[in-house]
């Protein structure tokens, strides 16, 4: 019976209350004749049996009459429902998208198998943290370390795909055998290359698969040409697999001859490996430091100062990506904080406007455990509703992510909602459904609920006025953060675009040629065509200049090289090093970077002619100060140069990092051993507005006139590759601005909200007032002068979050200072002026304040 008793409880404790000894004597009366040796059992079973599905059925009966009692009386209060249901959707719905888009950047597990056990290794040089290693170093590593089971490199390039649709440009990864098998990734037709393949065989991405074999099952086997050399397909990888990014279509081996080990200054490898079972990071890093000593010891020319570093396969994203997705992860923080407020806020206010009709309902007989389940009920419901309207929202709002995703990390580009983020969100509804419901359910039936049944309209200001004010401040103090940290990277995004790159972008139209080396296997090929294309290409109606370059600026920010002045020894490092590219005559017109002495690149420089150079205006300041730099010799790209002109500094490297020197050779003084400096970019300027449409199918007849087996790719204006260069910052600043729109939004209503409950609690107050003379004007400025204390007090402590936060993201402010007075200055006049509209509508009611009804109605 003791344990009959303590199953009751399960019942609610009305019920319980209520019936508690009618069942006990039922159940003894039932239980009566039982006996014999398991008669304890069967008195336990029928116990259970009696209680748990009675007590589940009285449960789910009040639970019916909490929602049916719950939506009547939502009903009744429309406005009241659907602002409670958006705050909560606004809440959720941008925490549930950008967390989503965190855990798949920061948190998921990567899809390789053993992935946190993946590390890449760099070289480190002055200057430069992550370097790649050549592959004498990459050899060393590999022999000389005992941190790593398995080793492994890889370098990517661009290819010409020929027979396979039409001829396209393709990104190439060439990797070792050891790499595959460390990722743990199956083919999904076909094999994986093992060390007896030569390097013509073809691992196929899915989506080049499908794209240029039209998804034919039986792809293995068949030939290619790869910049004119046959490979054969061996197999097709799954759809998720994107090693090492997103942009890379096929895969091929890497193999190396005994001649690429004898230049250690040959860096262009990157090196994956994986750790030893119980080695750590650290343990890694510092076994890797010992043998990058020992190699500098052993070759001091070359590995001068060449250390060495590891990191994490997600440790390689740059802190620009990681710091802008943590500043979207703190927004959408600051939006649930306001919408938890408001949410407080507003069940507060009804509670408080309920508050006689749950003292009426308290003194009728409904226990306190009955009004808190009923309130508790309505509020979990508000957060349920809105809770699955804001994860819709999430669900369609992930497309617009997928800008966000770096495209460094090797998975997909669209987030995706998985169990984890779900039970994030379910987290959410229940924080702000069950946490800022309870507190104005708990106070049902309580002393002051029971007063406001003796004390009429003068009950409920007091507590509940105070803390309803204290969640304005904080409203308004996190409206301020996030339009303060908006404010400055907007700034910020400003300055970047404002940035002179050094050429001119408008009406320049690109696109990528490039040469394949088997096929153009001289110089002589290779200077024909070009001169080919751009005879035709210059005449056409409206081209006003053309040119090709081995990389466009912004577009192509590598190939850096070392350079050293005559008499001088050739030593690695960054204050050596310069942005290096080969380019025909008319270059500099084409782009619009000026010529500031000396003379352009000519046709009549010749690999029979002295060797020259066109040098930029940051080149003569590091070497030649307050000199005369035309005539000056010095040694790059393994001849000696003069220079013969000075042109304008470029912003190669992209709008907002400090770009190298520029030395620009031409396209005819190449040679035989710089192939991958051949120039591939095609540039037009046009004399009028560019009109894309008319000129692209020109140019590719000109260019399938010259040689039909010639891709044409990366087709873009030099307007869109600059606007690219800011894009990802772009689309984040906006969401941000959006979520500060919303958030200055919650502020203000929850200025208004609480000044219209105040006003309303405080009639009989402002009726005296008004009775004994206080104009309407004295009555608004006393609404307003409550409202504005409020929202200064709120702005106060923001500016003060607001600065704090600025330092912690000042990588991103790109000279912005964090205590930027004009961005603090518009973000206060927003609040302000939103306190002030919030505050304008309960001063008017404030000030109609009729002194008469207010005294008849207490």
């Amino acid at each position: 019976m003791r344990l009959y008793r303590a199953l009751l409880h399960l019942y609610p404790s009305s019920f319980w209350a209520e019936y508690r000894e009618e069942l006990c004597y039922a159940f003894a009366e039932r239980t009566r004749g039982l006996s014999g040796p398991l008669a304890w059992l069967r008195i336990l079973w029928a116990a259970l049996t009696d209680v748990i599905p009675n007590a589940m059925a009285a449960h789910w009966d009040v639970l019916r009459q909490d929602l049916v009692y719950a939506a009547r009386s939502l009903r009744r209060t429309p406005g009241f429902a659907l602002t409670a249901v958006l705050v909560v959707a606004l809440g959720v719905g941008a925490n549930t998208a950008v967390f989503s888009l965190a855990d798949f950047v920061f948190v998921r597990p990567l899809p390789y198998q053993g992935a946190d056990r993946l590390v890449k290794l760099w070289e480190r040089t002055p200057g430069y943290d992550t370097m790649e290693p050549s592959p004498a170093n990459y050899r060393d590593w590999k022999a000389m370390t005992t941190s790593f089971s398995e080793m492994g490199a890889y370098s990517t390039w661009e290819v010409n795909l020929v027979d396979a649709g039409e001829p396209t440009r393709i990104q190439v990864l060439g990797a070792t055998r050891e790499v595959l098998p460390m990722l743990g990734v199956a083919p999904s037709i076909g094999r994986i290359f093992t060390a007896q393949d030569a390097e013509n065989v073809l691992l196929l991405s899915h989506g080049l698969w499908q794209s240029q074999f039209g998804g034919d099952p039986h792809v293995v086997g068949s030939t290619v040409r790869i910049d004119g050399v046959p490979h054969t397909v061996i197999g097709v990888m799954p759809a998720s697999f994107q090693f090492p990014s997103r942009s890379v279509a096929a895969w091929r081996p890497l193999v190396f001859a005994e001649d690429d080990y004898t230049e250690r200054s040959n860096n262009y490898l990157e090196v994956l490996a994986r750790l030893r079972p119980g080695v750590s990071k650290e343990q890694a890093f510092q076994d890797l430091a010992v043998v990058s000593s020992r190699l500098e010891r052993q070759y001091p020319k070359d590995n001068k100062d060449v250390g060495s570093t590891v990191l994490g396969l997600r440790d390689d994203l740059s802190d620009r990506a990681r710091l802008l997705v943590l500043a979207l992860c703190g927004a959408a923080l600051c939006i649930l904080f306001l919408a938890c407020s408001n949410l407080a806020s507003l069940f507060l206010a009804r509670g408080a406007h309920r508050a006689r009709e749950l003292a009426v309902r308290a003194a009728l007989g409904a226990g306190r455990e009955r009004l808190v389940r009923q309130m508790v009920t309505e509020s979990l419901g508000i957060a349920v509703v809105g809770g699955l309207v804001g994860i819709a929202a999430a669900v369609l709002g992930l497309p617009l992510l997928a800008r966000l995703v770096p495209n460094e990390l090797p998975i997909a580009e669209r987030a995706t909602l998985d169990l984890r983020v779900l039970l994030l969100a379910a987290g959410f509804m229940l924080l702000t459904g069950l946490a800022f419901g309870l507190a104005p359910a708990l106070r049902a039936g309580s002393s002051s609920a029971l007063d406001a049944l003796r004390n009429g309209t003068r009950a409920g200001g007091g507590r509940t006025q105070r803390l309803r004010a204290a969640l304005v401040v904080v409203e308004v103090a996190a409206s301020v953060v996030l339009l303060i940290t908006s404010g400055l990277l907007i700034r910020a995004v400003w300055r970047i675009q404002s940035m002179d790159p050094g050429f001119v972008a408008e009406n320049v139209l690109t696109l990528r040629t490039a040469l394949p080396v088997g096929k153009y296997d001289s110089p002589p090929k290779r200077e024909q065509y070009f001169q080919r294309v751009l005879e035709e290409v210059s005449v056409l109606p409206g081209v006003r200049s053309a040119a090709f370059a081995t990389g466009l600026p912004l577009a192509m920010r590598g190939r850096i090289w070392p350079v050293s002045l005559a008499g001088e020894e050739l030593v690695r490092g960054r204050d050596n090093t310069v942005s290096l590219r080969f380019v025909t005559p008319g270059y500099f017109e084409t782009l619009g970077i000026p010529l500031r002495r000396g003379r352009d690149i000519a046709e009549s420089d010749t690999e029979k002619q002295p060797m020259v150079a066109v040098v930029s205006e940051s080149f003569v300041q590091r070497h030649w100060p307050n000199q005369d730099p035309l005539g000056k010799r010095f040694n790059v790209a393994f001849s000696d140069r003069v220079v013969v002109g000075v042109v304008g500094n470029v912003l190669v490297r992209g709008l907002e990092r400090q770009s190298e020197p520029q030395v620009y050779l031409p396209y005819q003084q190449q040679g035989e051993n710089l192939v991958g400096y051949i120039p591939q970019d095609l540039a037009l300027r046009t004399a009028g507005e560019l009109d894309a449409g008319t000129l692209l199918p020109r140019i590719r007849e000109i260019i399938k006139a010259t040689d039909a087996e010639q891709p044409v790719s990366n087709i873009q204006t030099m307007e869109a590759i600059v606007a690219e260069d800011t894009a990802s910052r772009v689309t984040q600043l906006r969401l941000l601005g959006a979520l500060s729109v919303v958030a200055l939004l919650i502020a203000g209503l929850g200025v208004h909200g609480l000044l219209t409950f105040a006003v309303s609690k405080r009639s009989q107050e402002l009726g005296v007032r008004r009775a004994l003379g206080a104009q309407a004007g004295e009555i608004i400025g006393l609404v307003l002068r409550e409202g504005l204390a409020l929202a200064l007090t709120g702005i106060a402590i923001g500016v003060a979050v607001a600065w704090v936060a600025a330092r912690g993201m000042s990588a991103l402010l790109f000279g912005v200072r964090p205590e930027d007075p004009l961005t603090i200055a518009v973000a206060t006049a927003l609040c302000l002026a939103t306190a002030v509209v919030g505050c304008v509508r309960p001063a008017l009611r404030a000030a109609r304040v009729d002194p008469l009804s207010a005294l008849r109605a207490e």
